[in-house]
């Protein structure tokens, strides 16, 4: 690492109240700073060089180092209509933010800040796109991210990413709820207060949409290859019109919803959509995609290779392997002229 040596100079106070109005605002240790400079700058170019080489190595390995050992949170925060990213650091984990949360819904009015970012003075603005890298990175279980939380205020839904399961959704005043008891008691470990805290979630999670999670992906039928993908098909056992706005949970008409998650066999990947055709009791059909987030994604890859496995005997990727070669085997040998 650079190593720093400490000049001092002592001056009689007047000497410096002297020299300071004549220069032009600066302070003489400005002014000393630019003299160094100045004299570095006189140095032999190739020793120049070398030094500021040398220095700027040991500065890149430093912030490197600090950027190694530093974590994370991700938020994603809707309120009154607006919208926030931003993370933290060294960021919190689900009790950490869940207790945030109770903090700020039941203060008295005036005690805490109007709106709940707020509540994080370091928190840093972050993109769209730095908020979806944070969480794919949150579902790689590197510790370089402790949590990724959306909580919405206006639908009441409080969401965490689960390294297992992926998205975690609850009502607002479940977790609330579920704060006061794991925290009430002062003499409770840490370990207590997150039992606690679970134990009290445990089967109040909901289906929300853009937070689904490993329950939410089961498949029934063949695996079936078509146009380039292996088709899975969805089974309905959740909440869809919670998930994708539809209207068939009800005796209200005869509509259902068929979903299918596909695998790009030339990628040897899972596509980022899910198809979705609303088959309606007239007969008529209506078509769309639900785009899945990094979260969803990583949870659909574990479930499609579990139930591929189930299936088939074979991985994923050796099952796609078979539809790859088939052209080839198809078209047979090439004679060469």
């Amino acid at each position: 690492m650079a190593r720093q040596e400490k000049i001092v100079l002592w001056i009689d106070r007047r000497w410096l109240t002297a020299i300071e109005k004549r220069l032009n605002g600066q302070t003489l240790q400005e002014h000393m700073e630019d003299v160094l400079d100045e004299i570095c700058n006189q140095l032999p170019e190739r020793e120049y060089k070398r030094i500021s080489a040398e220095i700027y190595a040991e500065d890149a390995a430093r912030r490197t180092e600090e950027e190694a050992a530093r974590t994370y949170a991700a938020y994603h925060v809707v309120e009154n209509g607006q919208e926030w990213y931003f993370k933290t650091t060294p960021g919190e984990e689900l009790l950490d933010a869940a207790e945030k949360l109770c903090g700020y819904v039941t203060a008295e009015k005036g005690t805490v800040p109007d709106l709940f970012i707020k509540m994080f003075a370091d928190g840093q603005p972050i993109t769209v796109e730095e908020y979806n890298a944070l969480t794919a990175l949150r579902m790689e279980n590197t510790g370089k991210v402790r949590g990724v939380f959306d909580v919405n205020f206006d639908k009441q839904e409080f969401s965490a990413v689960h390294i297992m399961d992926g998205w975690q959704t609850w009502v607002m005043r479940d977790v609330s709820a579920a704060v006061y008891h794991a925290t009430r008691s002062q003499f409770a470990s840490s370990d207590d207060k997150w039992r606690k805290l679970l134990d009290h979630l445990s089967g109040k999670e909901i289906t929300s949409a853009g937070h689904l999670s490993a329950r939410n992906f089961s498949f029934g039928d063949e695996i079936i290859e078509s146009d380039g993908k292996l088709n899975f098909y969805v089974q309905t056992e959740f909440d869809v019109d919670a998930a994708f706005g539809t209207f068939v949970l009800t005796d209200k008409n005869d509509d259902w919803l068929n979903i299918y998650a596909n695998y790009d066999i030339a990628e040897d990947r899972p596509c980022d959509m899910l198809e979705l055709t609303l088959c309606k009791g007239d007969g008529s059909e209506e078509s769309w995609s639900y785009p899945l987030n990094a979260a969803e994604q990583d949870v659909l890859l574990r479930k499609m290779e579990e139930y591929c496995q189930q299936q088939t005997g074979m991985s994923l990727h050796d099952y796609a392997q078979q539809f790859r070669e088939e052209p080839e085997q198809q078209q047979g040998p090439v004679m060469k002229l």
